[in-house]
């Protein structure tokens, strides 16, 4: 720590718990429609292979448009982006329920991921901003909200199904009631430009020199990014491959083929909710290049013995490994001198979306090679990477 902790105020708790809100609502909208694709797909006669074209546009939206996050919020500042966009969000959202047909959809996809990045960047900076005010770590219990958001979002998707509730009555309701909340959260995220407080709690200002501060800051942005990517495709191998490899690979029942999926997930929403303290107590440095070597262990184990449980305890170790890994990448970018608010995060958000976007068809190509249980060597290689990597992040938090 660079000072000793400070002691929260009302208005810093009040501020706390309004980003942890938003971090929250964004995970609900986007989750509380996946339940309920099938029956997009089936209203609109898709085929799967067109589904899965719509739905690459939500990541290409975010490609288009995480790069511009750094220039809105320098205009309206973090909290104003994070809170209109998540009100835009959720009337997105609910803009599938009633589109026409395949084009209407994906255009729909295509601006949800194009908002969805915008706010991913602006509710960092602001929790960022909260963090360095109170003096110690609180990002990775944001994220950790995020995690509950999608479970939220999940089930609430499910149930509506469940009750036979028209996917426009749903994603309105949704629409409407956590768009209500965030406008009214707004109220409690700090007022004022968000450049002044980051100065000040680095002592430092803008970069001088004859030195470009995006030349110096060139090299430390493609450590973070590739470290990041390295969570990426940790994170992905549990959404896009564990039920695969547990159906195929260890010849598991449907039931349980997609607990590697459920065992990765809670873990790392559990290691969020502690990661904080962990920080604090370890700095980030230690705890990500623990984690790394915790991810790179659980999975060799799982993929040196093949079984249905060593595979649930390697999926589970991997995502507690990577569970702080995100948020210290971000916290790390914000950080870097000469930058102005959001430029550093901007970057990596979309270094990271690049990521997700390449590592699914990476590890697909080299299943097709040779099988998915060597494919899956990627996440050994991916907490190695972070174990390594790691050495470019702040010992400490400020």
């Amino acid at each position: 720590m660079s000072a000793p902790p400070v002691l929260p105020t009302a208005q810093l708790r009040n501020a706390r718990i309004a980003v942890g809100s938003c971090f929250f609502i964004n995970a609900v909208f986007y989750a509380n429609l996946v339940p309920r694709l099938p029956e997009v797909k089936a209203d609109l006669g898709l085929s799967n292979s067109s589904l899965g074209a719509a739905l690459a546009a939500a990541p290409l939206g975010a490609l288009l448009a995480a790069l511009s996050a750094a220039t809105l919020m320098r205009r309206f500042g973090s909290a104003r982006v994070a809170t209109i966009g998540l009100v835009l969000l959720g009337l997105v959202v609910w803009s599938v329920s009633i589109a026409p047909n395949w084009l209407a959809l994906a255009a729909a996809l295509l601006l949800a991921g194009a908002l969805d990045a915008v706010v991913d960047v602006a509710q960092n900076a602001h929790g960022l901003r909260v963090q360095r005010l109170y003096g110690r770590s609180i990002l990775n219990a944001f994220h950790g909200g995020w995690s509950i958001g999608a479970v939220t979002g999940g089930l609430i998707g499910s149930a509506a199904a469940g009750l036979g509730v028209p996917l426009t009555v749903q994603l309105g309701a949704v629409a409407v009631v956590f768009g209500i909340v965030a406008l009214v959260g707004y109220r409690a995220l700090l007022p004022g430009p968000d450049d002044a407080d980051r100065d000040a709690a680095l002592e430092r200002g803008p970069a001088t020199g004859r030195r470009s501060p995006w030349r110096a800051a060139a090299l430390p942005l493609m450590a973070l990014g590739l470290l990041g990517v390295c969570g990426a495709f940790v994170e992905d191998a549990g959404a896009s491959w564990s039920a695969l490899y547990m159906r195929n690979e260890l010849a598991v029942g449907a039931a349980a083929a997609g607990l590697g999926f459920v065992a990765l997930q809670s873990a790392m929403t559990l290691g969020r909710l502690t990661g904080d303290r962990a920080v604090d107590r370890f700095g980030q440095r230690r705890v990500v290049q623990a984690g790394g070597a915790v991810t790179a262990f659980g999975m060799g184990l799982a993929l040196a013995f093949p079984s249905m449980w060593t595979a649930l305890i390697g999926f589970a170790l991997a995502g507690l490994g990577v569970a702080t890994l995100i948020p210290a990448v971000y916290h790390a970018a914000d950080e870097l001198p000469g930058l102005s608010t959001g430029s550093g995060l901007t970057v990596i958000n979309w270094l990271l979306r690049v990521g997700f976007l390449l590592s699914p068809p990476i590890i697909g190509v080299l299943a097709d090679a040779t099988s998915l249980r060597i494919a899956l060597l990627t996440v050994v290689l991916a907490g190695l990477g972070a174990l390594v990597l790691g050495r470019v992040l702040p010992t400490t938090v400020r």
